[in-house]
């Protein structure tokens, strides 16, 4: 087999391809849909209308944005729907993040480390 520049290229073409392809992080893309089905589906909340949903959740994302911890975010959600089972808050805030601003994703994880859920 024989080396020609031409071959060098092609190789090298290929190569950039897949390593864009396959190594590459994924884009994090946002779905207000699958957000909205998740949150009014599931009792609770109890959100008038869509706008007010996604307006609440796009506030949560304002929050993790604003580097304010995982913690507080549960308690505040918790506190605004005026419930003491955590798992309404942890449900509203992994689904905003999720599904609204999963580019901010790092942040509540690594704000998350050491929480431990309060409450019943």
């Amino acid at each position: 087999m024989t080396c020609t520049p031409q071959s060098v290229v092609r190789v090298a073409a290929a190569f950039l391809f897949c390593a864009a392809t396959f190594c590459s992080p994924a884009m994090a893309n946002a779905d207000a849909v699958a957000y909205l089905v998740n949150v009014t589906v599931r009792p609770g909340y109890n959100f008038p209308n869509a706008d007010a949903a996604l307006a609440y959740g796009h506030g949560v994302c304002d929050n993790v944005g604003a580097a304010e911890s995982y913690a507080r975010i549960v308690e505040e959600i918790s506190t605004d729907f005026n419930t003491n089972d955590p798992y309404q808050g942890e449900y509203l805030a992994s689904q905003s993040v999720n599904e609204l601003c999963p580019a901010q994703i790092w942040q509540p994880r690594k704000s998350a480390a050491g929480y431990t859920r309060a409450g019943p």
